[in-house]
């Protein structure tokens, strides 16, 4: 009977120090969640002062009076416009007219596919294979053994 109140005793002082443990790590769990959403507040709350501020510098008043105080424009005036006749000629093109277009090439051969990088493998032949009669097959058994 003393070893069964023995055991008993050592099971709930085991079991009372699991229960201590599992507070223990759900304490320091529920600091660490507390920690985080500080954290996060802290984040948005950089965040929305970040978009404020970035409001204030994209206004476009603000960007008119800077544009004003720092740059010398002038706004156009009717007798900077030409007609066109005084435009010069198009300018020469740059894009050979020989090259040709990869999507109509590919339309235009559907037998050539490509897949990257990787070159099409040479499609095998298959020869057709000729039933042999029973009487084959027996006789080439017998030659092999």
């Amino acid at each position: 009977m003393r070893i069964l109140h023995f055991c008993a005793l050592i099971l709930l002082v085991a079991a009372a120090a699991y229960v201590y443990e599992i507070k223990f790590e759900s304490t320091l769990r529920a600091e660490r969640v507390a920690k985080m959403r500080v954290d996060v507040r802290r984040e948005r709350d950089a965040i929305a002062a970040l978009r404020a501020e970035w409001a204030t510098l994209d206004n476009p008043a603000r960007i008119q009076s800077l544009s004003r105080r720092h740059l010398q424009l002038r706004p156009a005036e009717a007798t900077q416009f030409d007609a066109l006749q005084g435009l010069p000629d198009k300018p020469p093109s740059l894009v050979s007219p020989e090259a040709a277009d990869a999507i109509a090439v590919i339309i235009e051969n559907p037998d050539i596919t490509r897949t990257g990088s990787v070159p099409a493998k040479p499609k095998k032949k298959l020869e057709p294979k000729t039933e042999q009669k029973p009487e084959q097959k027996t006789d080439q058994k017998a030659e092999q053994r």
